[in-house]
């Protein structure tokens, strides 16, 4: 009679594994789980001498998952989500969360904000993670996401939060310059053209054209262009009057009210770029740190009011009104 166990599979054995068969590829495995491709090389040859049986057939270069691998990927794919839910749930995830969303986002409209819901829920520990990829929240443990959707893409299993607009911006001292008066389109010819650079399946595309094409106003050349890697340095560039940026909101909600920037144009040249959509993961969605997150965003989206600009040749250019706030600055009016 054979007395010999089975063997005994260790997690990280079949995290490695999970990581591996999902992608195909050892190195992208190595980089999900933050070691090495050696590593993660040296874990899958651990895991089939164990198992007696290879998990992955090596064709021209490439991985291929065997019979045997391709069974053991879906019981480890949703044994290991299981898992981690359950540890989310003893662990409890009502008093820490992971964010992630752009960096503009992060560092315009969220990052200052951050303190209230710091003050408002002192016990919930938050965790900020700029990116401009999509992550994929279950695989990296990230537990809300907020991402602009763009009109006619696929709307995301979540709930909208703000509408994305886009339109020229830039310092009001620069707006009423007497020698290059910015009051309609045309006049932007004679100003730095300020631009941040970003990837779209391989080209560089421009928030510029975008607004360029949607407003259907003429293409011209500027007096020179400005490029930044971020979107956040670019609106510190038209703070100072550097030139003029292509204004989004709700990141700059804080700098139309403050007066710092205006919109020389009024709701006559806005786009609508798309809107923010909320997600949340779904083991964790009904935690209480993510339903007391999603709570104040709502909250602060609220506060923002609807986005309204006044209209063009009216006294001055604003940003609507901020609920209870009566300030003595012209509150992004283009004076």
């Amino acid at each position: 009679m054979d007395k010999r166990r089975p063997p005994r599979i260790s997690l990280d054995l079949l995290r490695g594994f999970r990581a591996a068969a999902r992608h195909l590829s050892f190195t992208r495995a190595a980089q999900e789980l933050f070691v090495t491709q050696p590593a993660v090389s040296r874990e899958i040859k651990t895991l089939e001498d164990q198992l007696g049986r290879p998990l992955f057939d090596r064709v021209n270069r490439m991985l291929q998952l065997t019979p045997a691998g391709e069974e053991l990927y879906r019981v480890a794919e949703e044994a290991l989500a299981q898992i981690d839910a359950v540890v989310d749930r003893i662990a409890d995830a009502g008093k820490a969360l992971a964010v992630t969303t752009t960096s503009a986002f992060a560092s315009l409209w969220l990052a200052p904000r951050l303190p209230r819901f710091n003050r408002a829920h002192p016990g919930i520990d938050v965790r900020v993670v700029a990116s401009n990829d999509r992550p994929d929240l279950e695989r990296d443990r990230l537990d809300v996401a907020i991402r602009v959707v763009l009109p006619g893409a696929d709307v995301p299993d979540g709930e909208p939060l703000l509408e994305c607009r886009t339109f020229p911006a830039c310092s009001p001292a620069l707006a009423r310059d007497r020698s290059r008066p910015i009051r309609a389109p045309a006049d932007l010819a004679r100003h730095v053209r300020l631009d941040y650079e970003s990837l779209r399946d391989g080209r560089r595309m421009s928030e510029w054209d975008f607004w360029l094409d949607a407003t259907k106003t003429r293409r011209f050349k500027p007096a020179s262009t400005l490029w930044f890697p971020q979107y956040d340095q670019l609106v510190a560039a038209a703070v100072e009057g550097s030139g003029v940026a292509m204004g989004v909101w709700p990141y700059l909600v804080r700098h139309l009210r403050e007066g710092v920037l205006c919109a020389p144009f009024g709701r006559e040249a806005v786009a609508h770029r798309g809107t923010f959509f909320v997600t949340r993961r779904p083991a964790v969605a009904g935690s209480e740190a993510v339903a007391a997150f999603v709570d104040w965003l709502r909250s602060e989206a609220r506060s923002d009011g609807e986005f309204t600009l006044a209209p063009a040749g009216a006294a001055g250019r604003a940003a609507g009104p901020r609920p209870g706030a009566a300030r003595a600055r012209s509150r992004g009016r283009c004076t």
